[in-house]
């Protein structure tokens, strides 16, 4: 990682046959790469078996494959992982595992802290660190213990995702692609608070499953909320939702944390049925999982079961995600890398 050398995890398979080229091997050759990276999870150039020597001490006199494994681990009593690993730029990320019987989601980060800045959320109150690399998003899989078992990845980690569009865009290319993961879309879900204009390309470039972060319906109570709603509203959102079809593979959620008091009332429940009137969706309902000195508290199990029947009585099929790693501070809006930061500078 500390070499100076480029690194072949991340690259597309253009991008691989450049290389190749660039070094005066065959256009195949970047084929060959692609699978020994995508399909094989090499870690050492000189494992590409299938390329000849010579060609493989020219590739790693200016490459390396670029798996970094994870610096941390916690392990929490419900069997969440939180795994810490380094990013490209010396700085750190969380990435967390969640095994629940026949399925397994990885929850992968797209930045170091955010830019969002929402409330109730820790990785906003670290601020903005940076965007991941290509390399560092895909790291978070091909460096996991646990990658053969993954059957979903969720990008609701640490970041927004439009914020680094072209590399998650890149990076979901070779998770679906057929020389990369060959993932079908269907496995992936992406979310956003919403972000002009590359939420749009998002929708337009990708078949991933996608989640909008609403949290209330309410245009200025949400502005309270999350800051994002100023430069694309919830009623902006929805308007290019509807743009889109939603009733086949592709899936569209909405995320939906309950405050005590502030976004649970049967007036917030009445306003999204108003809102989402006409969409093909679903609602994830979220219990809020307190954070240093902000002054919100979770709703009770009463008032959010009562908000989720009346959502699937007026046509809105809505769950309550189970809550998972709460103890390791993996749970939804707990990410945060700030104590890393603060432990390197130190040093």
């Amino acid at each position: 990682m500390n070499s100076g050398k480029k690194m072949l995890l991340g690259l597309t398979l253009a991008e691989l046959k450049t290389v190749a080229g660039q070094l005066g091997m065959p256009a195949f050759t970047g084929k060959q790469m692609a699978a020994w990276l995508y399909k094989q999870h090499v870690e050492e150039i000189d494992g590409m078996t299938n390329l000849s020597k010579n060609n493989r001490a020219l590739l790693a006199e200016a490459y390396e494959i670029g798996c970094a494994k994870h610096v941390d681990a916690q392990y929490s009593k419900d069997g969440t992982i939180k795994y810490l690993f380094p990013t490209e730029n010396g700085r750190f990320v969380e990435t967390v595992y969640i095994p629940d019987r026949d399925r397994a989601t990885l929850c992968v980060s797209c930045q170091v802290g955010c830019k969002m800045n929402c409330l109730f959320c820790q990785t906003g109150k670290q601020g903005f660190e940076g965007s991941l690399t290509v390399r560092d998003i895909l790291n978070q899989i091909y460096a996991l213990p646990e990658r053969e078992t993954l059957t979903n990845i969720v990008f609701m980690g640490q970041g927004e995702p439009m914020d680094n569009l072209d590399h998650v865009l890149k990076a979901t290319e070779i998770l679906t692609a057929d020389y990369g993961y060959a993932w079908s879309p269907k496995r992936i879900t992406v979310s956003s608070v919403g972000v002009r204009g590359k939420l749009k390309r998002f929708l337009d470039e990708s078949d991933c499953h996608v989640a909008i972060s609403m949290h209330s319906p309410l245009p200025e109570q949400r502005a309270l909320l999350m800051p994002a709603e100023k430069a694309m509203s919830i009623e902006e959102i929805v308007d290019l939702l509807h743009q889109y079809d939603f009733s086949h593979q592709r899936r569209l959620s909405f995320e939906y944390i309950l405050f005590g008091g502030i976004n649970d009332s049967m007036t917030h429940a009445r306003a999204i049925v108003r809102l989402l009137d006409g969409l093909d969706c679903r609602m994830n309902l979220i219990r809020f999982h307190q954070i240093p000195n902000v002054n919100l508290q979770g709703t009770d199990e009463k008032r959010m079961e009562s908000f989720r029947d009346y959502l699937t009585a007026h046509g809105i099929f809505t769950t309550i995600r189970a809550s998972r790693g709460q103890d390791i501070f993996a749970a939804c809006g707990l990410l945060s890398t700030a104590k890393q930061t603060v432990d390197e500078r130190k040093t």
